[in-house]
C-alpha cells in the first residue's frame, strides 16, 4: 500500500512518527541510514575532465606531431624546441578548455543558490527551521503559503493548501490538497492531492506534512537518476572535427610515407645519414600539412562566443553546444514563463463601477501586501490585488473596510464570500468566484451607482460577455455584493441574493520580447513549437497571439497523442506545433518524433518533468530562475533570464560562430595546403624552401592570431535570414573545399615565386638552386601573403572591399604577426636560431608587393563563385 493510500494515523505508523515529530536524536540515527536529502550530481573528476579535454581527436593530432618532432629532434640531435612548442599549446588549450568548463559550472552553482534550501520542521515537539537537506523519513515538515516542498511528502493536516506542481506535472494552476486517503490503485502525479513533492511550492494555505522520501528516492531523484545514467551524443561540430582529425592523419601518414619512399628510391642512398635526411623531410611534410594550431583556435572561438552569450543572458555548459545552436531547426517551448510571464494578469474587466469590482476583488482575498509593493499569496488573488492596487492603496482600504467574518473558498461552493465593518456600521459584503456560480445566486446588478434588478436580458448578456472571455483563454472571475445591517452566519443565506458587480479576465501575460522573436525564428526557417501541461483552449489563444499556429488544427491533447504510435506522431510531426496537456513521456516523444525526421531539436523547460526531454534533444535548454537543479544539470544551456528571445540570440550567435570557425578552418587549411605543396614542389626541384622549424612558426604564431581575430567577426547580413544548415552538411559544404585548395595553390605559387626573385636578387641570375636569401624571402612572403589572407576570409562570400564594419582585432593580430616575422630575420639570435639571412629593403618591399596580390586574387575567386551560384540558384 503507497503513502497516499493510508489514513493520516497509518501515514504516521509507517514512518515510525507522530504529530510531535521526531527526536534529534532519532533524526541523527535515520541521516546516518539515509543520508543526505539531495539530488546526486553528474559531475566528472578533474582528472577525467582534463583527459576528455587531451582525447579530443585534434589534439591527438597535435600530440602525434610533438613525437614525431622529439623523435627526429633525438636521431639528429638537435634542439627540442619544436616538440616543446607543439605540447605548449596543447597545454593551453586543455586549459582553456577546463577553465570554460569551470565557469559555466560556477554560474551553474550560483543560480542553484538563488532561492534559500531551507524548511520548518517539527523536532522534540516543537517547530525550527533547518536545513532541507537535513531532512529524514519520518520529519514533519510545516508548509505556509510562499514555501518551497523540501521533500515527498503525505499530508497530516491542510487548511485551504494549495500546491503549485508544473515542475513535476506540466500544470500551471496550483493543485488543492487533502489530508483523505485515496482509493485508486496508481493514480497520476497532479491526482495525488493528498501528497506533497519535492520540487513544488505552496502558494496558499497551510498545512503539515510527514516526510516520506528524500533525496535520490522522491519523485525528482527518480528521474535525475534517470538522467544521470542516460549516454550523452557527440554534437554535429564534435562530428565534423571528428571527421577532419581522421582525414588529416591518413593524410600526414600518406604524405610521410609517400616522401619518404620517393626520395629513397630517387637516391638510392641505405646509409643511416641518408635515411635520418630523408625522414626529416618527410616530418618536414607531416608537419606543414597538421594544421597545430586549429584545435586550439576552435576552442578560442567557441569560448568567445559563450562570453558573449552569457553576457545576453545564456549560460553555455559545454562549449561545443555552441555550434550546435546554430543549427537548430525547431525549438520546442514550454509555455509558462518561457513564452509567458509566468504571473497572472488582469487584461479584462467587465462592470459599471470599477472602483467597487476592483476593491471587491482585492479586499475578498487573501494576498498580503508588504510594506514595499511586494505581494504573496495564490497567483490569482496576487494578479487581482495588482489590480486593485493600480486603482488605490488596498492596505488603506483594508483599514477603512476591516474584515470581520468570512467563508473561505472551497472547490464545492466555488466562492469565496468576506465580510467588511463601514465606518457606519453596516456590514459590506463581498462574493467572488466561478461566474456560473456567483452569477445565479445574484438578484440585483450594481449600475449607475445604485442596485437595480437583474433581468433575464442581463444575464444573457452577463453570459455573453463572460464566454466571450473564456473563449480568450481567459481565466474569467465573478463578483457580487451586499449591504447587511448585521453579520450573516449562516452561510447559505449569506450567499444569496446577492448584487452583481463585475468580471475579471485574467491570463499570464506573454513577454513582449517573444512575439518578434517568433518572426525572427520564421525569417530564418526555425520551427517554434510550443508544448505545455495547460488546457488546449489555452494553449491555441497563446499560440495564436504569438504566431505559432494559425489554425487550431494544428494543436494537439495529450489525450489525442496517446492514442498515435510513435511512427503515426512522426508523420504528422510536422503538421502540429502546438501540444497541450502533455505528460513527461509525450514531451521525449514529441523530441524522438522531430529528431528520427532528421531535423535539430532545441528543447526547454524549467520543471523537472522537462528534464528527460531537454536530456534527449540535440541542445538542451533549461530555466535559471525557475528552473529546478535537475533541469538546469541536464541542460546544455540555461537562461539566466528564462526568457524565448534569450533562446534565438543564442541561436543567431552559433550561427556567427560556426561561420567564423569555417572561415578559420578555410584560412588554416588554405595556408597547409600552401606550405605542403611548396615543400613537396621545392624537393622535386631539388632544394629546401622551408625547414620544420620555419613552418612551426608559422602554423603556430603567424597563422594562429589573425585565426583568433576571425572569431570576433560579426554576422553576415542574411545571418538570420537564411534557413538552417542541416546537421549532416559537412565543414567544407558549398564547394568550400575547392576554395581552399584554389587558395593554398595561389598562396603556393606566390612563395616559390618569391624564394626565385629572392635568389635572382642575391645571385643575379635566375636559377633554381640552394639559397639562403631565397628561403628567407620565401618565409617572409608566405607569412605575410597568410597574413593579407586573413582580411579575405572576413567573409567566405562577400567582397572585403565593400564591408561596413572594421575587425580592430584582426588589424592587431596582422600587425602583431607581422612583428614577429620581422623580429625572427631580423634580430642576431633569431635569425641565426633559424638560419636566415638579413634581407634587403628592396627584397623586403618585393616580398610586401608580391604578398599583398593575394587579395586581388582571391576577390576574383569570388567573384566567380557567386557567380556561379546564383546560375545554378
Amino acid at each position: 500500500m503507497e503513502a497516499y493510500q493510508r489514513t493520516v494515523e497509518e501515514a504516521l505508523q509507517e514512518q515510525h512518527s507522530s504529530m510531535h515529530g521526531l527526536s534529534e536524536a532519532q533524526a541523527q540515527e535515520r541521516s546516518s541510514v539515509f543520508g543526505l536529502n539531495k539530488l546526486q550530481e553528474k559531475k566528472a573528476s578533474l582528472l577525467k575532465r582534463l583527459v576528455r579535454q587531451l582525447s579530443d581527436p585534434m589534439i591527438i593530432v597535435l600530440l602525434g606531431a610533438a613525437l614525431i618532432s622529439g623523435i627526429t629532434s633525438a636521431y639528429a640531435h638537435e634542439s627540442y624546441a619544436d616538440t616543446f612548442i607543439i605540447l605548449f599549446v596543447v597545454m593551453v588549450n586543455a586549459m582553456l578548455g577546463l577553465y570554460q568548463e569551470g565557469k559555466a559550472e560556477a554560474a551553474i552553482e550560483a543560480l542553484k543558490h538563488m532561492n534559500a534550501p531551507a524548511c520548518k520542521v517539527v523536532r522534540n515537539g516543537e517547530i525550527r527551521v533547518t536545513a532541507s537537506e537535513d531532512l529524514v523519513p519520518g520529519d514533519v515538515i510545516v508548509l505556509e503559503a510562499g514555501d518551497a516542498v523540501p521533500a515527498d511528502g503525505r499530508i497530516l493536516e491542510c487548511a485551504n493548501l494549495k500546491v503549485e506542481e508544473s515542475a513535476l506535472s506540466g500544470e500551471s494552476l496550483p493543485v488543492e490538497k487533502q489530508t483523505e486517503a485515496l482509493q485508486e490503485d496508481n493514480p497520476p502525479l497532479g491526482d495525488r492531492r493528498n501528497m506533497v513533492y519535492m520540487g513544488s511550492s505552496v502558494v496558499y494555505g497551510r498545512g503539515r506534512a510527514v516526510i516520506t522520501a528524500t533525496g535520490m528516492h522522491t519523485e525528482m531523484g527518480k528521474i535525475a537518476d534517470a538522467i544521470l545514467v542516460s549516454r550523452e551524443e557527440a554534437t554535429p561540430l564534435q562530428q565534423k572535427l571528428n571527421r577532419l582529425s581522421k582525414l588529416l592523419s591518413l593524410l600526414v601518414l600518406a604524405i610521410c610515407a609517400f616522401m619518404f619512399l620517393f626520395e629513397l628510391l630517387r637516391n638510392g642512398d641505405l646509409r643511416a645519414e641518408s635515411l635520418l635526411d630523408t625522414f626529416m623531410l618527410a616530418v618536414s611534410l607531416a608537419v606543414a600539412a597538421i594544421p597545430e594550431g586549429l584545435a586550439a583556435v576552435v576552442t578560442v572561438q567557441l569560448a568567445i562566443g559563450v562570453t558573449r552569450m552569457a553576457k545576453r543572458n545564456a549560460v553555455i555548459r559545454q562549449l561545443t553546444a555552441v555550434e550546435t545552436l546554430g543549427c537548430t531547426q525547431v525549438i520546442c517551448s514550454d509555455k509558462t514563463g518561457t513564452l509567458t510571464q509566468n504571473r497572472m494578469q488582469v487584461v479584462e474587466h467587465f462592470g459599471d463601477d470599477e472602483r467597487l469590482l476592483a476593491l471587491a476583488m482585492s479586499l475578498c482575498n487573501d494576498t498580503q501586501v508588504h510594506a514595499d509593493g511586494t505581494m504573496q499569496g495564490e497567483p490569482t488573488e496576487v494578479a487581482l490585488s495588482a489590480y486593485g492596487e493600480t486603482l488605490f492603496h488596498i492596505n488603506e482600504e483594508m483599514q477603512k473596510y476591516p474584515r470581520i467574518h468570512e467563508f473561505p473558498f472551497d472547490s464545492q461552493r466555488k466562492m469565496m464570500t468576506t465580510m467588511h465593518r463601514q465606518s457606519d456600521g453596516v456590514v459590506l459584503q463581498f462574493t467572488k468566484g466561478a461566474t456560473d456560480v456567483v452569477l445565479q445566486r445574484c438578484t440585483g446588478i450594481w449600475r449607475n451607482q445604485k442596485i437595480e434588478p437583474m433581468r433575464e436580458e442581463d444575464r444573457e448578456e452577463l453570459n455573453r460577455m463572460n464566454k466571450r472571455m473564456a473563449d480568450r483563454a481567459l481565466r474569467v472571475l465573478c463578483a457580487a455584493c451586499k449591504w447587511n445591517e448585521h453579520i450573516e452566519t449562516d452561510m447559505e443565506t449569506a450567499e444569496s441574493n446577492l448584487v452583481f458587480l463585475g468580471l475579471c479576465g485574467m491570463m499570464d501575460p506573454v513577454r513582449e520580447e517573444v512575439k518578434p522573436a517568433i518572426a525572427q525564428c520564421r525569417k530564418a526557417g526555425i520551427r517554434p513549437v510550443m508544448i505545455t501541461g495547460d488546457h488546449i483552449d489555452t494553449a491555441v489563444a497563446i499560440a495564436k497571439s504569438l504566431t505559432i499556429i494559425t489554425d487550431t488544427s494544428q494543436a494537439m491533447s495529450g489525450s489525442t497523442l496517446d492514442t498515435l504510435s510513435q511512427e503515426e506522431l512522426t508523420a504528422r510531426i510536422d503538421q502540429t506545433f502546438v501540444y497541450a496537456r502533455v505528460k513527461p513521456e509525450h514531451k521525449v516523444r514529441i523530441v524522438d518524433a522531430w529528431k528520427s525526421r532528421g531535423y535539430v531539436v532545441a528543447m526547454s523547460g524549467d520543471g523537472v518533468n522537462d528534464a528527460p526531454a531537454i536530456k534527449r534533444a540535440n541542445i538542451g535548454v533549461g530555466m535559471g530562475i525557475t528552473g529546478t537543479d535537475v533541469t538546469k544539470n541536464v541542460a546544455d544551456m540555461v537562461l539566466a533570464d528564462d526568457n524565448f528571445a534569450t533562446i534565438v540570440s543564442a541561436v543567431q550567435e552559433g550561427r556567427r560562430i560556426y561561420d567564423n570557425i569555417r572561415k578559420a578552418i578555410q584560412f588554416l587549411l588554405s595556408s597547409n595546403i600552401s606550405e605542403v605543396l611548396s615543400i613537396f614542389l621545392a624537393t622535386m626541384m631539388g632544394f629546401t624552401i622551408l625547414k620544420p622549424v620555419h613552418i612551426l612558426w608559422v602554423n603556430l604564431l603567424t597563422d594562429t592570431f589573425p585565426a583568433l581575430a576571425l572569431g570576433m567577426e560579426e554576422g553576415d547580413e542574411d545571418l538570420m535570414r537564411r534557413p538552417p544548415r542541416p546537421s549532416s552538411e559537412g565543414l567544407f559544404a558549398n564547394g568550400l573545399h575547392m576554395q581552399i585548395i584554389f587558395q593554398g595553390c595561389a598562396i603556393t605559387l606566390i612563395t616559390l615565386f618569391s624564394y626565385i626573385v629572392g635568389h635572382f636578387m642575391e645571385a643575379g641570375v635566375w636559377e633554381i638552386t640552394q639559397s639562403a636569401d631565397g628561403m628567407t624571402m620565401a618565409f617572409l612572403t608566405m607569412s605575410m601573403t597568410e597574413m593579407f589572407h586573413a582580411f579575405n576570409m572576413r567573409s567566405l562570400k562577400q567582397s572585403v572591399v565593400h564591408m561596413k564594419k572594421q575587425n580592430l582585432y584582426l588589424i592587431g593580430s596582422v600587425v602583431c604577426a607581422l612583428f614577429l616575422t620581422i623580429a625572427v630575420i631580423y634580430i642576431p639570435v633569431l635569425s641565426e636560431l633559424f638560419a636566415f639571412e638579413h634581407i634587403s629593403v628592396a627584397e623586403f618591399a618585393v616580398a610586401l608587393l608580391m604578398s599583398v596580390s593575394i587579395i586581388p586574387i582571391v576577390e576574383i575567386e569570388k567573384w566567380i563563385h557567386r557567380a556561379l551560384q546564383r546560375k545554378h540558384g
